[in-house]
């Protein structure tokens, strides 16, 4: 593979529902273009592209891969992202190296929640666009039906290009709009170099077709606007021009047809890539950050270097693989460059380009395309790689946070270290993961995007580091707190053969809302209880308040202050005192209405419209309490207090209600009471595993 410099190539990040038929457009792709050497496919194992074995196993597309295909002098980066929504942080990395979007579609399947979802990512990002209905050749595949779906669901600028001809419910051939004419590869026509007139079953159809076209491009050229109106034809040379200025700027996004198993479509498919879609150094410059101030970059090789990492694998073997993308510069083989975010030099060694499981070694990087480089020692995703002399910093790609969290525990001693070693090396692969010991409830938490993301985690946990876990749902960490002001008592005497132990303490406990760890004070006088054994009282009733007395979680709000006691001049001790607060704070917990807090999160739920009274109606069963609305772009956000036990499987629960097109965050609010009846059940299973 040669050189190719900024003009020369386009990045394409490759989005859709799960199943569309993505990842075998690349392949077939890559078949015809002799880069690979067969047709495969993700099922049988064989696929190039999709061979990591949780893929191979589930038939679907789990992490991102890049696919570059040299086509026309001219080379395109795909980026096969995962149109399933677990795996959501895979996309997000793909969408942030790509300057286009091409969206495949089913022909029989049309628009599913994958396809909005990859719809407004590729809007958020501003991406020109092209859909292409894939399997047109399939039994009730029928493309007028997916292209009116696309339509009615993204709007006018969604127009067709070339319209499949079907003859008893065989694709024989297409017709292309722009050119007017017809191409058979099936049949007695059948000549894929010749073009031929256009079926008079399909006349009436074409000219509306070409009208919309028309009428689009007139509106992104004043000139061609003027020609439009007058009612002239457009020439080949304007319709193609008005297109490529369309695609550019959003106004225009073509639909194509083909399939992917069959390889139909898939050259002109190549072909109007490079002919529509806008290369990485037209944009011709780019905003960073340079000593905390904007500046703007030039996207060519003669600028200086800028790169981002977008993607780590951290290999048992091979180290740390880092996938960045040029955005300004030339990246060479044995250098050096600077990390700004981490503020410090790496060395780089050798260059890759990606080719799904492929690897081939480079000497250089020019701007716009992307590759791998090896053996970074801090360079972690989203970091900048620059110069030494101009210290750039790209903003960072926005992860999705995980929200679902699940304990996970080592299935035995010898997984523990194993266990925790994997995750930490696995969180620098996955931004979409994290790992969080609770101090409280003394467990290791993993979170994740979905029940499917922490499937794979696990699986690859296994696997690759020979860690097995045991996965349970999380305690939630309740607090205990008391309702109402006491005096508690603690004596201790102990006489054992030489000095005994003694220590005598009355406290004062109150409700102290303000404060949630407690507020000792005391107020002895007479020196019932000496100045030095102050201390102690505190710290015994400090490690009382870590496990309270109805069901051992932490105790919260409350004052305590010590007020009287005794001492022995002989068999006092601060372990004796310690003793005595520990009794003192015993006794004062069955006597102060010592009840159950649990926690509230604040919940913010992004809804299209039609699901806002589901979501509602759930909130009310969760024993949540909406706080806010409000409307954004056909979106509903919707502000809710929720406990934090009701919100353990809502991640799940919340796709499962409105078909993987809802999203919401969560933060801890407050403390409130958890009521009595619920209360119950919590403290019964709370010394039930205190027995055992």
């Amino acid at each position: 593979m040669r050189d190719y410099l900024a003009h020369e190539v386009r990045n394409v990040s490759v989005l859709g529902h799960s199943g569309a038929g993505k990842t075998a457009v690349l392949e077939a792709m890559l078949y015809f273009t002799n880069a690979s050497d067969r047709f495969g496919k993700t099922s049988e194992g064989s696929s190039l592209i999709d061979y990591d074995a949780e893929e191979i196993r589930r038939g679907i597309s789990v992490y991102t891969s890049l696919v570059p295909i040299e086509w026309k002098e001219n080379k395109i980066n795909f980026i096969d992202t995962p149109g399933y929504l677990d795996f959501i942080g895979e996309q997000e990395a793909g969408l942030a190296v790509g300057d286009n979007a091409l969206i495949v579609v089913g022909a029989k399947d049309g628009v599913q929640s994958g396809t909005i979802k990859a719809w407004e990512a590729a809007q958020a990002h501003k991406l020109p666009t092209i859909f292409f209905i894939n399997k047109v050749d399939e039994d009730h595949a029928s493309f007028e039906t997916a292209y009116e779906g696309l339509r009615d669901a993204f709007g006018k600028s969604v127009i067709p290009f070339e319209v499949p001809i079907r003859e008893n419910g065989e694709v024989i051939g297409s017709i292309n709009i722009l050119r007017d004419k017809a191409w058979y590869f099936k049949g007695p026509l059948a000549d894929p170099q010749k073009a031929q007139p256009i079926p008079d079953d399909y006349a009436q159809q074409v000219a509306a077709y070409r009208d919309q076209i028309a009428e689009a491009i007139a509106m992104g050229d004043d000139e061609l606007m003027e020609k439009y109106f007058s009612g002239e034809a457009f020439t080949e040379a304007e319709l193609t021009r008005g297109v490529r200025i369309g695609v550019r700027s959003g106004e225009i996004r073509p639909v194509f047809s083909g399939s992917a198993i069959n390889s139909t479509g898939i050259e002109r498919l190549m072909d109007l890539i490079i002919k529509y879609f806008p290369a990485y150094g037209e944009s011709g410059s780019y905003v960073a950050m340079e000593n905390n101030e904007p500046v703007e970059l030039a996207t060519n090789e003669n600028e200086v270097l800028s790169a981002q990492v977008f993607k780590t694998i951290v290999d048992p073997f091979v180290g740390r693989i880092s996938y960045l993308k040029i955005l300004s510069g030339v990246m060479s083989s044995d250098s050096l460059v600077y990390n700004t975010n981490k503020d410090r030099s790496e060395k780089i060694n050798t260059i890759y380009i990606i080719k799904g499981k492929h690897q081939t070694a480079v000497g250089k990087l020019f701007t716009g395309d992307i590759g791998a480089v090896v053996k970074l020692q801090a360079t972690q995703t989203n970091d900048t790689l620059c110069d030494k002399d101009r210290r750039i910093l790209i903003d960072p790609i926005k992860f999705s946070e995980p929200m679902l969290a699940m304990a996970v525990s080592p299935k035995t001693k010898n997984d523990e270290d194993k266990m925790s070693n994997g995750l930490q090396r696995m969180c620098e692969e996955d931004p979409t993961m994290k790992v969080v010991n609770n101090p409280e409830t003394k467990q290791m938490v993993l979170y994740g995007v979905g029940d499917q993301h922490i499937e794979v985690i696990l699986a690859k946990l296994k696997a690759k580091y020979k860690a097995e876990v045991l996965l349970e749902e999380p305690k939630v960490p309740y607090r205990e707190t008391i309702r109402k002001a006491v005096t508690g008592e603690g004596r201790h005497k102990k006489q054992t053969g030489g000095h005994g132990q003694f220590g005598h303490v009355f406290v004062d406990f109150s409700p102290n809302e303000g404060e949630e760890e407690m507020v000792f004070e005391e107020k002895v006088f007479g020196g019932a209880v000496p100045r030095q054994y102050f201390p102690a009282v505190e710290k015994g009733l400090r490690e009382c308040m870590e496990h309270g007395a109805l069901a051992g979680y932490k105790v919260v709000n409350i004052k305590a202050v010590l007020t009287d006691g005794k001492y022995h001049d002989v068999d006092s001790s601060e372990m004796a005192f310690i003793m005595a607060a520990r009794l003192a704070f015993k006794d004062a917990m069955a006597k102060a209405n010592p009840i159950l807090l649990e926690p509230i999160m604040q919940v913010s739920v992004k809804v299209p419209d039609e699901y806002t009274g589901t979501i509602m109606g759930d909130f009310n069963k969760r024993r949540g309490m909406i706080i806010g609305m409000d409307q954004q772009d056909g979106y509903q956000l919707i502000q809710a207090h929720v406990p934090m036990a009701e919100m353990m499987k809502y991640p799940i629960e919340l796709r499962a209600m409105t078909q993987g097109r809802g999203t919401f965050t969560q933060v801890f609010d407050r403390y409130e009471p958890l009521p009595a009846n619920l209360a119950e059940r919590v403290i019964a299973q709370a010394r039930a595993e205190m027995e055992e």
